[in-house]
């Protein structure tokens, strides 16, 4: 399977007219499209004016094709209205010679990943989809451990997430780029079952598991909070982010 995030920042005043849009618009358009799986609009918890459009799609070819799709170009531009202007200005000299500051229009940003392992629960119920959680963990792997990440993940990290009540579905995705992003996707019965499993250390536990194979940057950083014996944060550790379901539907 192949999955496709759609990062944009909504207006604050155009959310409503969002989840309206996706829900009668995006829904059912890729609900048509071959090879599509589902789609689910979510909301990032700590700054709500981020949004993810996440799809699934039953391979790679399927998710190309609909990227170069004229559908995909329409709802992009059916989307724009919605979106915030950029926080950067272009300078240019009008007719009459004088500066002018042009808002750019903040255009969504498309990350395609493979779906390298993954852990199915039971399929959701269309009533209890609003409740559901989302968290994307992203690890910054060191230089020739990706396969063994992958292999941890895979042997360790989802049969110990299948035992943890309320996590639904997990997702191990890679990038294509040759960056190889890898990130861990889980999808929660609800809020709290996510809260829950992150107080209880579990999270902490798995994260041991594979932290060996972290980049080199956060090996230096293990190192230099055992010999100093304090908190060391640095640009490549875990990033979490934790996102409430707005809309979304299976199509399987």
């Amino acid at each position: 399977m192949y999955m496709r995030l759609v990062q944009m920042r909504i207006k604050s005043d155009a959310f409503l007219e969002m989840r309206e849009f996706y829900e009668k618009e995006v829904i059912p358009d890729l609900q048509q499209f071959h090879g599509s799986r589902s789609a689910i609009l979510i909301q990032n918890v700590q700054q709500a004016n981020e949004c993810l459009s996440m799809t699934v799609w039953d391979d790679q070819v399927s998710a190309e094709r609909y990227g170069k799709s004229e559908l995909f170009q329409k709802l992009l531009d059916e989307v724009k209205p919605y979106l915030t202007d950029s926080q950067e200005w272009k300078v240019q000299l009008s007719s009459e010679l004088t500066l002018e500051y042009v808002p750019l229009v903040e255009e969504p940003v498309v990350r395609a990943f493979s779906i390298e392992a993954q852990k199915n629960g039971a399929t959701y119920r269309q009533e209890t989809l609003r409740m559901m959680f989302v968290r994307v963990v992203v690890p910054k792997i060191r230089q020739g451990m990706l396969n063994e990440f992958k292999q941890i993940y895979t042997d360790e990290v989802i049969p110990a997430l299948y035992s943890v009540k309320g996590c639904l579905y997990a997702y191990l995705t890679e990038g294509g780029d040759e960056n190889h992003e890898v990130l861990s996707v889980t999808i929660w019965n609800n809020r709290q079952d996510a809260q829950d499993y992150e107080r209880s250390g579990k999270f902490d536990q798995l994260q041991e598991k594979l932290k060996h194979t972290f980049s080199d940057l956060y090996q230096w950083k293990m190192r230099l909070e055992e010999d100093a014996g304090t908190k060391v944060v640095t640009s490549e550790d875990l990033s979490v982010k934790s996102y409430q379901v707005v809309i979304g539907k299976s199509f399987t």
